[in-house]
């Protein structure tokens, strides 16, 4: 017989009340109550949506209700690719689980108020709260906690290796918002645990951070900047299993970093700038198993930025949903070191994905896949492979350009040459046109291959069925049915 683990929710956190769920493991009589938390969506016009968690294993009977509706009529869930089909009446939905699924809840096509449902494994994997190398902070599930972020640095720092700091169920707030956290140190956020506050790793190895609990910013003002977490000349660092809800700026930020992983994180933003993963001058990074939902790029791979210059590489995004309330679901190249040579940006692979929505009403910012390499940047051996798309309200479905933004780039980029796309599904229409054009007659793209690419069922078997438009400087295009 399969488990249920529900978490405890805090008093004062921030929760939407558009939904309730029960769960149970099937053939258990007993239902769970299961919270949900509140998450702002779509920048030009923020909303209200909700996330509920909880973990199992085997499987699982999910019920909701709507309380606001008088009649459900329609219930979509996605991504399609899951297979999963809600049973419904007038009042309630019924889903079946079989396998852990990040799943959106759309009931009557409602998009900005829905329910992203994320149904995880069991993880056995938490520390001892109890240990000699722990920190452990309880939480209480009737106040707030509030943590001195020094105190806390200087106990972990004169722990020896293999320290861990763990925050118990309850709302947590980090005095001065931010705790920077030191080379090898664990910090588990246990479900239930929601904390106020972001966590830095700069000039830092060996860092673990994970669990179920949440990274909650929704109340930092946009300028204010800060990201849920920052990795900045950062080492084997890994990031799994939390839930960031709305910061201001970057849910990840990744600079002049390598060995990166982050796996099995959800990720909402409402703002202008709140990316989901933004990966800078950084080499050996995997993003794998996430949820996105930004206001914003959710994944931007550049070169030089701020404080950060060099090339960018071997670099996977693989098992992830990507919902782009505005702009792009993936980019590479927008920034890179104008003033002298650019960076190149080389070796990435974006395979097996669902893009869930892509919206962006500004033509310079369009594209599930975009490659737009300004800067005097080099844009080489991209792999995008079993990529689903879904409908989505406006976009482009590639977006290869060699180009100058006037917003971003001093300079066009230097060049773009050897991308694959296999395999890429689109089931939507009213897409804008693709595009893939060089610069001129210095700055190219060279060495594009399309293979198995169906729209809305169908095979295209040109470049002209495909709706792909090529420019005078891109050469070597090729289309494969």
């Amino acid at each position: 017989m399969g488990t249920i683990r529900n978490y405890p929710t805090p008093e004062g956190a921030v929760l939407q009340k558009d939904f309730q769920i029960r769960v149970r493991a099937a053939g258990q009589v007993e239902w769970q109550e299961v919270s949900c938390y509140q998450v702002k969506v779509d920048m030009h016009e923020v909303r209200c949506a909700s996330m509920a968690y909880f973990d199992f294993s085997q499987e699982a009977e999910v019920e909701i209700t709507c309380p606001a509706l008088f009649f459900i009529y329609q219930v979509d869930v996605r991504p399609l690719s899951a297979g999963i089909k809600a049973e419904y009446d007038s009042k309630k939905i019924r889903l079946h689980l079989d396998r852990p699924v990040k799943l959106s809840i759309e009931v009557n096509r409602e998009r900005f108020h829905n329910l992203h449902l994320i149904a995880g494994r069991i993880r056995e994997d938490r520390p001892e709260p109890e240990s000699g190398n722990t920190i452990f902070l309880p939480g209480d599930l009737k106040k707030v906690s509030v943590h001195r972020t020094e105190d806390l640095v200087r106990q972990l720092e004169r722990m020896p290796e293999g320290r861990c700091v763990y925050f118990g169920p309850g709302l947590h707030y980090l005095e001065e918002c931010a705790m920077r956290i030191p080379s090898d140190t664990e910090v588990y956020l246990e479900g239930g645990a929601v904390l106020v506050g972001t966590f830095i790793i700069s000039h830092r190895e060996n860092i673990r951070i994970h669990g179920r609990g949440c990274l909650y910013l929704a109340n930092f003002e946009r300028f204010g900047g800060l990201n849920a977490i920052r990795i900045s000349h950062g080492r084997n660092v890994r990031i799994e299993g939390i839930h960031l809800i709305n910061p201001p700026h970057y849910s990840v930020y990744i600079g002049g970093s390598e060995k990166i992983e982050i796996e099995d994180i959800t990720a909402f933003s409402c703002e202008g700038w709140s990316d989901g993963v933004d990966i800078m001058s950084s080499t050996d990074i995997t993003v794998k198993d996430c949820f996105l939902r930004t206001s914003d790029d959710c994944v931007a791979i550049y070169g030089r930025r701020w404080d950060y210059n060099a090339d960018s590489r071997n670099i996977t995004v693989s098992s992830c949903c990507l919902w782009a309330d505005v702009a792009h679901p993936t980019v590479i190249g927008t920034h890179g070191d104008y003033e002298h040579d650019g960076n190149v940006l080389e070796d990435i692979r974006f395979e097996d994905l669902d893009i869930l929505e892509h919206r962006e009403h500004q033509d310079g910012y369009l594209g599930c896949m975009a490659i737009n390499a300004g800067d005097k940047n080099t844009v080489r051996n991209v792999v995008y492979e079993d990529i689903r798309i879904e409908p989505f309200q406006r976009g482009k479905l590639l977006d290869i350009q060699v180009k100058r933004n006037p917003d971003y780039n001093p300079v066009p980029g230097g060049g773009i040459a050897h991308i694959r796309f296999k395999n890429i599904t689109y089931t939507g229409c009213g897409e804008v046109k693709s595009c893939i054009r060089g610069y001129d007659a210095e700055h190219i793209v060279s060495d594009v291959t399309i293979e198995n690419l169906s729209i809305r069922g169908k095979k295209a078997e040109s470049l002209a069925e495909a709706g792909i438009e090529t420019g005078p400087f891109a050469k070597e295009i090729r289309l494969l049915s």
